[in-house]
């Protein structure tokens, strides 16, 4: 069906969103009502911007729907979350995190094979604890070697040793040559030339001494130098043990047995648990009340109780607030970043459900004159948690 001079009859779904040019030719497919197939102008082409079907616009309508109420209700969450902590006590700050803790790394200082990795990924590790071995058949060798090396510069010290008692001997003689022709020269029973010769045999005893003892004095620092081998052959066959720095927890198992690892290849990464924390930042007319071991709390998303905490660290140094935070006001732009430690015995208590990751909020002291109790949400502490509170 053409229509010249104007739409007639069209689908009420048909929307033409420009004209340029009063005689329009629309071509109408019967079958298919609302979809414009073509549009030519008399002395130009049209561009048609959309051609929405009834049921196509009602699912769009529902979806906007669905998208506001979202966005309501996500702002009147926050809404609620923002009043609820401004009703705080002016000398208690917080500011949102996450749990974390130090990842670290277990590498090999030696370059070789693995030969052993004897934890899983998710193992907990103690202190000491022996996490893998690189294989030492090599260094075993070297220190073999090393060891008869050391053997062989104590055997040439003993015999510097007897040079030495030689020398004694050839100058002990010596002196008493010299003494018998001195004693002849002065009687005039001998030449003067035999007590130079006397003269001279002594001193030549003398300097073969000398030179015996520096000899033997050598032949030490050779074994001071073989010693000093097989000691760091010895180390470096202890480095090949790769045991735990700390408590931890296995994060990766980044190597397999028969892997080589140049020096400094990463063979596990754990995470230490002895020091467990959470930061957050806090604007400069808060930063400056908070002081190290300043009384905190902790509340994560996932529990129903607050956790004790203490400030473990204020940068001494403002910064921009990261991406991942989220401020009350856009104008604070520059943020001190405040640490908060949970006490280790607290950790060692529940260290089997300790969780990196875990997002909350931490809640802080300032100093003041005056000090308000902790709100009834954040007193509610782990059974366990008291003592440690109270010790601290």
């Amino acid at each position: 069906m053409v229509i010249s001079g104007g739409i007639q009859n069209a689908p009420a779904t048909t929307k033409l969103m420009r004209q340029y040019n009063t005689h329009i030719f629309v071509e109408i497919d019967p079958d298919q009502y609302g979809v414009i197939r073509e549009v030519q102008y008399a002395t130009s082409w049209m561009r048609v911007l959309s051609a929405i079907p009834c049921e196509v616009e009602m699912q769009i309508n529902r979806l906007v729907v669905i998208g506001v109420a979202v966005i309501l209700l996500s702002g009147a969450g926050y809404y609620i979350f923002v009043n609820g902590s401004n009703n705080l006590p002016e000398d208690i700050a917080y500011g949102n995190g996450r749990i974390e803790a130090v990842q670290v790394d277990i590498s090999t200082k030696i370059p070789g094979w693995v030969k052993k990795v004897v934890v899983k990924e998710g193992d907990l590790v103690q202190p000491g604890q022996l996490l893998a071995t690189i294989d030492t058949a090599e260094l075993q060798a070297q220190l073999l070697r090393a060891k008869a090396e050391i053997s062989s510069a104590e055997s040439m010290v003993k015999a510097s040793e007897a040079a030495i008692a030689q020398a004694n001997a050839q100058l002990l003689l010596a002196k008493q040559e010299l003494e018998r022709a001195s004693r002849l020269v002065e009687k005039g029973h001998t030449s003067r030339e035999t007590y130079d010769i006397r003269l001279s045999n002594r001193d030549v005893a003398q300097a073969t001494l000398a030179a015996a003892e520096a000899d033997r004095l050598s032949k030490k620092r050779g074994v001071d130098a073989a010693k000093a081998v097989a000691h760091e052959i010895e180390t470096r066959i202890a480095d090949a043990t790769l045991s735990s720095p700390t408590i931890g927890r296995v994060l990766y198992r980044l190597a397999e047995p028969g892997e080589v690892l140049g020096s400094g290849g990463k063979v596990l990464t754990i995470i230490n648990l002895a020091d467990i924390y959470m930061e957050f930042f806090l604007p400069s007319t808060q930063a400056h009340r908070v002081s190290l071991e300043s009384e905190a709390r902790i509340k994560l998303d996932v529990v129903e109780f607050a956790i004790p905490a203490q400030v473990s660290f204020v940068a001494p140094k403002s910064q921009f607030t990261p991406k991942q935070v989220e401020t009350l006001s856009e104008r604070e732009k520059l943020m001190f970043r405040i640490k908060v430690r949970v006490p280790q015995e607290l950790v060692l208590q529940h260290i089997e459900k300790v969780k990196t990751g875990v997002r909350g909020v931490a809640y802080v002291r300032l100093s003041g004159d005056t000090q308000s109790e902790w709100p009834a949400f954040l007193q509610k502490l782990p059974p366990d948690a008291t003592q440690t509170v109270s010790q601290n």
